[in-house]
């Protein structure tokens, strides 16, 4: 962590005490290179039997230091004529005038806890594996002093009670292994702060993709670095797990205990749904250990002013995208509703009370619901009876109800990538078992994901009435037509959107990641105010 603290303070922050970490290209790279000098091997004497004749390699050595508060993992240690220097092993190459400074820190650490020890060490030795070269370092005072200082100022960032703020308009930020996370530029403007532009530092999408599995009776397993997909009739399909961000299985679908593993191994999420498509289970691995972040989460959802400005941003981004899809989609252009959708937007900006928010919601969503037969080549039903979700009576409320299920399934994935509580909620009330906090981030997202997925089915003749089954006053999804729904949610999701704010293009899929990265943020005191996805 002192080289992750010397290249960027907020790095350490974030990957130390909040428990941050992604892989990408060059650290699988350096955990190859690492790979045989991690496992223990030789033995190095201590410092009083150690001969002056004793030549001595010990790999994987572990020391920890009282004065310094620090342990170290050492790639190498020579021992030769009675003393010693660590070797460290590096992927890379150095740089143009020699050696990186977090690589030099790190390295005199290392001598440091050596000495402290009672070895005699006055250099170390860094590897570079690219160019493989060996460039000593002799321990001079002014490294011993620049490294001093290193801890006592990382011992400083570590009680903070918020990151450090992230590096402006740096190069040090497009390799960096956690920029999505970190979102530097964005972050930066969000404070107010002066920036050339904001690059996009992450892909515009992901590719890796979820895998939905609905075909009762099938069963999940794993051979190798593959999930196998095993259904009664069907042909065996087969999916690199490099290619999966989620699992998510409805009904009876089993799912093995080595599938299980190697899916929570890699940070991969296992999404466990009703038949009809409610969530009522994740399972993941140990949560981020940001506990800090969650209590002060609690701590704004009982803070009336606090949650309430965070509610209100909620609520103002979905009626604002409200009109928006009204706008785009509506043959007739309603001067009138679209009128009604800014007030109300308006008056939700603001409300001085939850209760009176909730109302101005309502208001919203009826207004909108009143005319979004109107939207639709064939309304199936709906314009009669509106939006109904309980059992739903049509297939465009089945449609509207399934997408949305859809959604905050989206939205508990990336609450807990951000190391929230998906279930306690700032705008949506506490109540068992239900994602409160997943239903506040994807309010701004229905109108233009969920509501968006439902007019293109309907009006591209994707689904028809006959693909619906009814039964008394409830109508569902036939298991055929929800695989053409998911495909065109899906789909939804990776369409490529300028951000009205950061002004690169981005997924819907990485819109809302960003958005429960920011809200950690807001909630975290690192940022003022969560301002809400709006598209024009």
């Amino acid at each position: 962590m002192v080289n992750e603290f010397v290249y960027c303070p907020r790095l350490f922050y974030l990957e130390w005490i909040h428990g941050e970490w992604e892989e990408n290209a060059d650290t699988l790279e350096g955990a190859r290179v690492h790979a045989r000098v991690e496992e223990e091997g030789g033995r190095l004497p201590p410092p009083e039997l150690l001969a002056p004749e004793d030549r001595v390699v010990a790999r994987g050595l572990l020391l920890s230091s009282e004065r310094l508060g620090l342990v170290a993992r050492m790639d190498l240690v020579e021992a030769e004529a009675g003393w010693v220097r660590p070797v460290d092993y590096k992927k890379g190459r150095p740089g143009p005038r020699g050696p990186w400074e977090p690589e030099l820190v790190q390295l005199c650490v290392q001598g440091l806890i050596l000495r402290e020890h009672g070895y005699r060490t006055d250099e170390g030795v860094l590897y570079y594996a690219a160019s493989r070269s060996r460039i000593v370092v002799p321990f001079t005072d002014e490294l011993i002093a620049r490294t001093l200082e290193v801890v006592e100022e990382l011992r400083r960032v570590a009680i903070r009670p918020t990151p450090p703020p992230p590096l402006v308009d740096s190069p040090k930020c497009p390799p960096c292994v956690l920029v999505g996370v970190c979102l530097p530029d964005e972050v930066t403007l969000l404070r107010g702060a002066p920036i050339p532009e904001v690059r996009r530092l992450v892909p515009a999408r992901d590719d890796a993709a979820p895998v939905y599995v609905q075909e009762q009776g099938a069963t999940v397993g794993r051979s190798g670095e593959r999930l196998i997909v095993r259904a009664p009739g069907r042909e065996e399909v087969g999916v690199r797990l490099l290619d999966v961000s989620q699992l998510s299985v409805y009904g009876n679908v089993q799912v093995s205990a080595q599938a299980l593993r190697a899916l929570v191994e890699r940070d991969i999420p296992v999404l466990h749904h009703t038949y009809g498509g409610w969530l009522v289970a994740v399972t993941t691995g140990p949560m981020r250990r940001n506990v800090p972040l969650r209590v002060e989460q609690y701590r704004v959802a009982e803070d009336r002013d606090r949650s309430l400005a965070i509610a209100k941003a909620f609520v103002v981004g979905k009626v604002r995208n409200q009109r928006t899809l009204v706008r785009r989609n509506h043959p007739s252009k309603p001067e009138g509703l679209l009128r009604e959708l800014a007030r109300l937007a308006r008056l939700a900006q603001e409300a001085r009370h939850a209760d009176s928010l909730l109302g101005i919601e309502g208001l919203a969503s009826r207004a909108y619901f009143s005319r979004f037969a109107e939207m639709l080549r064939e309304p199936m039903g709906f314009q009669a009876s509106g939006r109904l979700r309980r059992p739903p009576p049509d297939p465009v409320n089945a449609l509207l109800s399934f997408c949305y299920s859809l959604l905050v399934k989206e939205g508990v994935r990336a609450l807990l990538a951000a190391g929230l509580d998906p279930y306690r909620g700032i705008y949506h009330r506490l109540r068992v078992a239900r994602p409160s906090l997943a239903l506040d981030l994807v309010e701004e997202f229905r109108p233009l994901v969920a509501d968006s997925v439902v007019l293109n089915l309907v009006n591209n003749r994707m689904v028809r009435t006959s693909d619906f089954v009814i039964r008394g006053p409830a109508c569902a999804l036939a298991n055929a037509a929800r695989r053409r729904v998911i495909r065109a949610f899906e789909a939804r999701m990776d369409v490529l959107v300028r951000h009205p704010l950061f002004g690169y293009q981005v997924s819907y899929r990485r819109v809302l990641e960003m958005q429960a990265r920011l809200l950690a943020r807001v909630i975290a005191g690192d940022l003022a105010e969560y301002r809400p996805f709006v598209t024009r």
